[in-house]
């Protein structure tokens, strides 16, 4: 796993043997699956643990700000 952004109290992964679609873990106090271009384009939240709906939010939030960047350290590390 590759730590890619902390930020806002979350530190955001890429697992290096995941699969597509291209997403992030947001890890907190909870854990996050975010996929970075939902079928609208923008960041989709695949599934939650352990986080409250304020930190969805924020972790959403930073993966969305973010997203570019993110996109491109998926494609160094999966091709």
């Amino acid at each position: 796993m590759v730590t890619v952004l902390r930020g806002s109290g979350f530190r955001v992964i890429i697992f290096l043997d995941d699969h597509l679609p291209a997403h992030v873990h947001v890890f907190g106090d909870g854990h996050a699956k975010i996929n970075l271009a939902g079928p609208g384009g923008e960041c989709e939240l695949v599934w939650v643990e352990g986080m409250k709906r304020s930190e969805v939010r924020k972790a959403l939030q930073l993966v969305e700000d973010h997203r570019a960047d993110l996109l491109l350290r998926w494609r160094d590390i999966h091709g």
